[in-house]
């Protein structure tokens, strides 16, 4: 671990805290939003621990989850689209609460924050299987292709467990405008999957053999 990395990774994360506060509670008019902070410490808690470990045990992945540089430019194209998706959901989450328009019950509010935090343990056992996961879409020295343990299930089982992760977000904020914002997260997870799939062919070996072997991309026995 470097001072510098140490930095990096907690100005991210105060500014992550910071620029969701503001896009959950400015347009709720309130700080009485109930959802909003129960979203705030499903994601940011568990993050923390996950940034603690990984900055002691881990440091290379760290650096690797912090770095959001994409050389592809369908990839940064997906990036700027996920962006306005997560800023348009938010927002809308918050007026949907200030104006009260389509409120969801409590009980779905608990099942995704259960279904939010399952997810983020299946995000963990996917950081232990692949030392070489990255923000962003390239070939590392030396990579190897995994497929074992959920990458035997699936090629991009990171992308199911953010589906998840995402999709049960807006749940949370009790905002089903939210949700249908949220869905675009399909076509452009399947975009980016179908061009991450081109480059992996291209530059690392034995990743199509591995697609023989592994059928499904995101969801078994559907694609």
């Amino acid at each position: 671990m470097t001072k510098s990395l140490f930095a990096k990774a907690i100005s991210r994360f105060v500014a992550g805290v910071i620029l969701l506060g503001v896009l959950l509670f400015l347009p709720a008019g309130t700080l009485h939003y109930r959802n909003g902070w129960l979203l705030m410490i499903l994601l940011f808690v568990p993050m923390f621990g996950a940034g603690i470990f990984m900055m002691f045990k881990s440091p290379e992945l760290l650096k690797k989850r912090l770095n959001v540089r994409e050389v592809e430019a369908e990839q940064r194209l997906v990036i700027v689209m996920s962006g306005l998706m997560f800023l348009a959901a938010f927002i809308l989450a918050g007026f949907n609460y200030r104006f009260q328009w389509m409120i969801l019950p409590d009980w779905i509010v608990y099942f995704a924050s259960a279904v939010f935090l399952c997810s983020y343990i299946m995000y963990a056992e996917v950081l232990r299987e692949n030392q070489y996961l990255s923000r962003t879409i390239e070939v590392q020295d030396n990579q190897k292709v995994v497929d074992t343990g959920l990458y035997g299930v699936v090629r991009h089982p990171m992308y199911f467990v953010t589906l998840l992760l995402f999709l049960s977000m807006p749940l949370i904020l009790g905002s089903l405008p939210s949700f249908f914002i949220m869905l675009l997260y399909l076509p452009i997870i399947v975009k980016r999957i179908q061009n991450e799939e081109k480059v992996l062919e291209n530059g690392l070996e034995g990743y199509s053999e591995y697609k023989q072997r592994v059928k499904y991309r995101l969801f078994p026995y559907v694609w």
